[in-house]
């Protein structure tokens, strides 16, 4: 409830657009089957949490991940569609390493943050310590959430 609070509260005057990473926060990981995405546990809690913001009036919803190979992509979606589905098709951005060889998770995610509009209130969740620190310092006008502040 205190992050559904935080969200109604911070997104009541403005439209506010959250980008959600799925490994980690709404799909567990699993360092010994990175590329089984179809079979990932959804992490329930979160995702009922993120499907009650996304009923708020100002609130847009989309997912920002990565992924190794071009087919996790049709894998992430089809994970999607069946426990997430509230993620809108078209607010699904799924970036494949194989299109974009020697850059870093964390340098995809950057690089499209940085390509927003940022007259609209941002916020980012991720699990990643490493890739909120990466954005944090490149990026000064976005607001980062830990997948840990999902739950109550």
């Amino acid at each position: 409830m205190y992050f559904y609070n935080l969200i109604e509260n911070m997104s009541k005057e403005e439209k506010t657009i959250i980008y959600v990473d799925m490994d980690g926060v709404i799909a567990s990981y699993d360092f010994g089957k990175p590329l089984d995405f179809v079979n990932k546990r959804p992490l329930i809690t979160n995702i009922n949490t993120l499907e009650k913001v996304s009923h708020l009036k100002n609130v847009e919803f989309y997912i920002l991940s990565v992924c190794r190979k071009k087919k996790e992509i049709k894998d992430k979606n089809d994970w999607l569609d069946k426990y997430a589905n509230f993620f809108d098709k078209d607010k699904r951005v799924i970036i494949d390493k194989e299109s974009n060889i020697g850059f870093t998770t964390k340098e995809l995610k950057l690089n499209y943050l940085k390509k927003l509009d940022y007259n609209d209130k941002i916020i980012f969740i991720d699990d990643d310590n490493e890739v909120l620190r990466f954005v944090r310092d490149n990026l000064k006008d976005i607001i980062l959430f830990q997948d840990s502040e999902l739950i109550d």
